[in-house]
């Protein structure tokens, strides 16, 4: 039947005494799909209008927030054999405690007192050292007197120049004097032959003259002979001022040269001792370095070289060590494209290893057994696996994160963006659009992106 009108017949005949109303009525089979259909339809029409958190979903490993609290080895600084073993693989150390004990295998520091003989060269050079200061100090007191000396000397030898020319002055003045004696003794001799040659006077005065002539003409020799023996005194104690002058500077060149000797000696004694004091101190700290301690309290996690008589090399892995107390953090990698949504303090959801949990990736309130992060470092530069790597720290306002996790552990990461309609999202993923970028405003802004590594 086909309803073609409004009115109806069914409430004044009963359908059930016909077999026509049986075989064209339907089946409530029918009206019941109908129903489900329309209801499914009426449900899938409101999920489509139902919020839905868009996400980017990555792996990531558990590591620590900052570096030091990170794995590490400890290197052996000088090259060694290993004596003994202190610690036990898993124990956990303090501090300061020791790890290892190495032993000597350079020839050059085999002398057990090494440390002595050193610091006994090293007094020796002091000793040394201090010599040439003293001698250095008489140098100069010897040059001093020199000085000293010289001006004495000169000063002798310019009054004794003085002196000769006083001397040579004096003479030439008794030469002068014998040479107007000698004149006038001649000029007498001649007039006493005069007279005597005309008789008027006797032979014995006459020779008297003559006598008298020879005595001023010998005085004038004499006379001359002083002058120029003072005219040579005179010379001879110039030339003696200039030797004597000479004479000191060429000692007081060789005092000041021994001098300048001795100052390059100490200089390279000094040196010699600077070396000797590096070296000690160099043989005091290696000695220390005999012993490898823990830098700080951690657990003793795999000994790389192990047992005993082994040797290591200068700069050589020891033993790997976790630190014993870390702020855990994971670092997820996220692709290019990806990047420009995420900034710092972005929420992301985690999901350990280890840790069961329910995931409604669209749906994060509904998620039961994850944990939350915020994000607080990305990388500048990107990584070797074409990815960048973004640093997430725990939100422990939120929830805690386990106290059993280790880093090194995996995490499937899941970082909440922006909400959108179903309808959108579905409408994104068939057509292969990126997630809508957007930025929190409360979000702080005093935080750097983290350096590249």
């Amino acid at each position: 039947m086909l309803n073609i009108s409004e009115n109806t017949i069914l409430d004044k005949v009963d359908p059930n005494q016909y077999r026509s109303f049986r075989r064209t009525s339907l089946p409530r089979a029918n009206l019941m799909f109908k129903r489900w259909l329309l209801v499914t339809l009426g449900i899938i029409l409101v999920m489509l209008f139902l919020p839905w958190t868009q996400n980017i979903q990555t792996k990531g490993k558990v590591t620590t927030l900052r570096p030091d609290q990170r794995p590490q080895t400890i290197h052996a600084t000088i090259g060694g054999r290993v004596e003994e073993w202190y610690v036990r693989e898993g124990e956990r150390v303090k501090a300061g405690d020791t790890i290892v004990f190495l032993s000597e295998i350079k020839t050059e520091y085999f002398d057990p007192n090494l440390v002595g003989r050193t610091g006994s060269q090293v007094t020796a050079t002091e000793g040394s050292l201090k010599s040439y200061g003293g001698k250095v100090a008489a140098l100069e007191d010897q040059i001093v007197a020199m000085q000293q000396e010289l001006g004495f000397k000169k000063q002798q030898l310019q009054n004794k120049v003085r002196q000769g020319r006083l001397k040579i002055t004096s003479d030439s003045i008794e030469l002068v004097r014998a040479k107007i004696d000698l004149e006038t003794a001649q000029n007498q001799y001649l007039r006493a032959k005069e007279m005597y040659d005309k008789g008027l006077t006797s032979l014995t005065s006459f020779e008297q003259r003559n006598l008298k002539v020879q005595e001023t003409a010998a005085k004038k020799i004499e006379a001359e002979n002083k002058w120029l023996i003072s005219r040579n005194e005179y010379d001879n104690a110039r030339l003696e001022l200039s030797t004597v002058q000479n004479e000191y500077a060429n000692k007081i060149a060789k005092a000041q040269s021994d001098k300048f000797s001795t100052i390059s000696d100490r200089f390279d004694t000094e040196s010699k001792l600077n070396k000797l004091k590096v070296d000690q101190a160099n043989y005091q700290l290696r000695s220390g370095f005999y012993y490898i301690t823990a830098p700080q309290d951690c657990y003793i996690t795999q000994a790389i070289v192990a047992g005993v008589g082994e040797t290591v090399k200068e700069g050589a892995p020891v033993v790997s060590i976790m630190p014993a107390e870390a702020q855990l953090a994971v670092e997820m990698y996220v692709r290019p494209i990806d990047l420009p949504l995420v900034s710092i303090g972005n929420e992301v959801n985690f999901i350990f290893d280890g840790w069961p949990a329910f995931v409604f990736s669209g749906w994060p309130n509904l998620t039961f057994g994850t944990y939350e992060g915020k994000v607080v470092a990305i990388d500048n530069n990107i990584g070797a696996n074409s990815t960048y790597r973004i640093l997430v720290a725990p939100d422990e306002a939120v929830k805690p994160w386990p106290a059993a996790l280790r880093p090194g552990g995996g995490a499937q990461c899941v970082a909440l963006l922006n909400d959108v309609p179903v309808w959108y999202e579905l409408w994104r993923q068939l057509n292969g659009f990126p997630p809508d970028f957007y930025r929190d405003t409360n979000l702080p802004t005093n935080i750097d992106k983290k350096p590249t590594n």
